[in-house]
């Protein structure tokens, strides 16, 4: 692959935000293939073509053909519909049977039974169109365990097709906890993998992880953060992958995820109170008018105490569990709490609760409600992130953006955006803490009020620091061009399939 001249990258996502969104993946979809591509380079997007994307977009079908399953009678049709994220071209690909749903992945927190099969077909028809619509891709970057068997298919099925003879294969390792493990059952599209038994592939002799598949096969591999690329070495980081990421820790790379300031920039967002810079006599007047308004929306008394702010999915992911067994008695101080978000029926039962004995103090809304997400942010004094992991997290950017002091626990990408004040007070952003436990949020906690409290001049001084952050997409694209490169990115060294056991 040539370094000076533009390439031609197809970035394979199973959803771009302001297309179709569950999660930050989406985000990352949406701006380094525009970041990518504002630099030079022939970027287009392959994704589902979701009902609501087929009730919302209004497009006739560029390609109408179909999947052919090699050395087998089957074939699978679909349509390729032309859609555009900003300037950059989308693939989006039309299969009623397999995308023609109410949501992407799950109904009632309940995931599609074939979702190994919708997948995998997405990851085939993705490389089958290519030839059709005459794009011939340098390179394609796969993103989680949905696009994970693009990188196995380039190495088997089109292994000696000359289209493909120049491509590359880079897997972006997003969240590394889902896997996509399913049954061989689901992977009738996929022969290559019925023929020849990976077992490198497999997490038990009847069920193939098709994240596993992406790790194992794709030429370069990065996580979305350095701190989580080390982390994906570890037992605990890599939630029992350490093996398969020690294999290609040669090929791993941690590059940190950049923030969209056209959509969180507290001068311009649309959604807030008041705009504000960070000067102080305008980031004080801005913070106090959203704060109120904030205040007012979620039905909390209009009053100047400290706000903690919260936007998350309802998870053990993101920490709920740390938070709920001291939030009653951090409530004993005077402050107030906001918590946005949808999940797991438990924790927010658990939540409702204490806001019925804490009315004054604490809102929950059990919603995904992106407006006020953005009234979280601007009103807040600090934003809750206690974390158990987390491969890189954007709320903290978005946070930092709006003087809203982060309150993170040390993994991941939380690591390596934000500086904690003990450790550092000179340039602190925010409140780290390490343990995964209770208690030691609650300390974190008392510390953020602490210098609210005691230290008023230090805490705006802590604001202007955060609001002097930058995580621009541009720069994370060079990293990506710089890891694209690196080595021309060369085959991988283990003949992987040589390791396969003839079934």
């Amino acid at each position: 692959m040539a370094t000076k001249k533009s390439l031609k990258i197809l970035f394979v996502s199973s959803e771009v935000e302001g297309l179709v969104k569950t999660g930050g993946l989406a985000d990352v979809a949406k701006s380094l293939p525009a970041a990518l591509k504002a630099m030079g380079h022939d970027v287009r997007i392959a994704m589902p073509y979701y009902r609501v994307l087929a009730e919302r977009e209004n497009v006739e079908p560029q390609l109408d053909t179909e999947l052919a399953v090699p050395a087998q009678s089957v074939t699978v049709p679909y349509q390729v519909m032309p859609l555009q994220s900003g300037d950059v071209p989308v693939y989006a690909i039309n299969a009623p049977q397999y995308y023609d749903r109410a949501e992407l992945y799950a109904e009632s927190n309940e995931a599609y039974e074939d979702n190994g099969e919708r997948f995998a077909f997405f990851s085939a028809a993705s490389l089958d169109l290519c030839e059709k619509v005459e794009f011939q891709p340098d390179l394609i970057h796969c993103n989680d365990w949905h696009t994970g068997l693009v990188p196995f298919l380039l190495r088997t099925r089109y292994a000696n097709n000359s289209f493909f003879a120049n491509t590359k294969s880079v897997l972006t390792v997003h969240n590394a906890v889902f896997k996509g493990v399913y049954n061989y059952d689901q992977f009738r599209l996929i022969p290559e993998l019925i023929q020849h038994r990976y077992m490198q592939l497999e997490m038990d002799s009847a069920n193939i992880s098709m994240l596993k598949a992406g790790v194992a096969f794709a030429d370069k591999i990065n996580a979305v953060s350095p701190n989580y690329a080390s982390e994906l070495l570890t037992p605990l980081g890599a939630h029992g992958m350490d093996f398969d990421f020690n294999q290609r820790a040669s090929d791993l790379f941690g590059i940190i995820n950049g923030c969209d300031y056209n959509d969180w920039n507290p001068e311009t967002d649309p959604n807030i109170k008041q705009h504000y810079k960070a000067n102080k006599v305008s980031l004080n007047r801005g913070k106090k008018a959203c704060k109120r308004d904030l205040q007012k929306q979620v039905n909390l008394p209009e009053k100047d105490v400290p706000v903690y702010g919260m936007v998350c999915r309802l998870t053990e992911q993101k920490g709920i569990h740390y938070l709920l067994p001291i939030l009653q008695q951090f409530l004993v101080h005077d402050v107030q709490v906001a918590i946005v978000g949808t999940g797991d029926p438990r924790l927010a039962a658990q939540l409702h609760e204490l806001v019925a004995a804490n009315p004054e103090k604490l809102a929950f809304v059990e919603a995904y409600d992106n407006a006020l997400a953005h009234k979280v942010e601007a009103g807040s004094d600090f934003f809750l992130m206690p974390s158990e992991f987390e491969p890189c997290g954007l709320n903290q950017m978005y946070s930092l953006a709006y003087g809203t002091l982060p309150i993170v626990r040390a993994v991941g990408g939380l690591k390596d955006t934000v500086i904690d004040y003990d450790q550092t007070p000179q340039v602190a952003t925010g409140f780290m803490f390490e343990a995964p436990t209770p208690e030691a949020l609650l300390i974190c906690l008392q510390r953020s009020l602490l210098l609210y409290c005691q230290q008023p001049q230090e805490f705006k001084r802590l604001q202007q620091n955060a609001m002097a952050c930058k995580f621009l997409w541009q720069e994370s694209a060079e990293r990506y061009l710089e890891m694209y490169l690196c080595d021309e990115l060369n085959s991988v060294q283990n003949d992987l399939s040589s390791e396969s056991i003839t079934d």
